[in-house]
């Protein structure tokens, strides 16, 4: 089963990131904040010595710092990141995370473009020209 968001994409709505922010001992909480189409933005709160293992995602991916401090490794370099960092992680990039200390960070998620297919236009007489 699926959680439900906290927010209505169709509804405003203020949200404080520490009160919705959860810890486990010796664990990893996520909470998904909002899922549109395009987007998808998760709380989490990692207990110190907690880790993702190295993986990959097919979105772009933004990454805000709450609190404490981790290790993030982006395509094999680690980078000590700690409170009020923002990562950016492009598509399928390798990465990993690991809690040196309690941390809390929201990973916003987005869906990249789709590329238009150039080729198509080329050779047509009704297509835009581009001075």
């Amino acid at each position: 089963m699926s959680e439900k968001p906290l927010i209505d994409p169709a509804t405003e709505k203020v949200v404080s990131l520490a009160e919705e922010t959860k810890f486990a001992p010796n664990g990893i909480v996520s909470r998904t904040l909002l899922r549109t189409d395009t987007t998808r933005v998760v709380l989490f709160g990692f207990a110190e010595g907690q880790e993702l293992t190295e993986h990959t995602s097919t979105q772009q991916a933004v990454i805000q710092i709450l609190s404490g401090e981790c290790e993030f490794s982006l395509a094999g370099q680690p980078r000590l990141v700690t409170a009020g960092d923002l990562l950016y992680m492009p598509p399928n990039l390798r990465h990993a995370v690991k809690a040196t200390k309690p941390f809390s960070m929201l990973l916003t998620l987005t869906k990249p473009l789709e590329k238009p297919a150039v080729s198509s236009l080329v050779g047509r007489k009704d297509a835009l020209q581009l001075v």
